[in-house]
């Protein structure tokens, strides 16, 4: 089996989009973390106290899911490495392994997503209650 050097970096472009998403989605909830707290310090409700714990572990997801993309980048290069230094099974290790990374980071991104889906329609469905 033979993997090229252009294969792995055939990530870097794809990676650096997903970690910029990334760091858009936390720089978001952290706004709106920072808003709702402001909030709770002013009115002391469990819903806003539920909304904060819900952020907070979206928070940590968005963390892991940018642990994994930035792995899947540094396993990338050192499969780069160690292609371009003839060291074909360690390469391809690495690159399986960066893939590996990338898929965890996905898997992440979908678990977030399907929180985040999970709190609007909660919200939704007071809308729809009161009418």
């Amino acid at each position: 089996m033979t993997l090229h050097i252009e294969t792995p970096a055939l990530l870097f472009s794809a990676t650096s989009l997903i970690l910029l998403a990334y760091t858009n989605r936390f720089l978001t909830i952290a706004q709106i973390v920072l808003s709702l707290k402001k909030h709770y310090d002013e009115q002391h409700t469990k819903s806003i106290l539920l909304q904060i714990k819900n952020l907070n572990l979206r928070l940590s997801l968005i963390r892991y899911m940018q642990l994994f993309g930035v792995l899947c980048l540094f396993l990338s290069v050192f499969a780069m490495l160690c292609l371009f230094l003839e060291l074909q099974m360690i390469g391809i290790y690495l690159f399986a392994s960066s893939l590996l990374c990338l898929l965890i980071s996905l898997g992440i991104s979908f678990w977030e997503i399907s929180i985040s889906v999970t709190a609007l329609r909660l919200h939704l469905s007071d809308l729809i209650d009161e009418k």
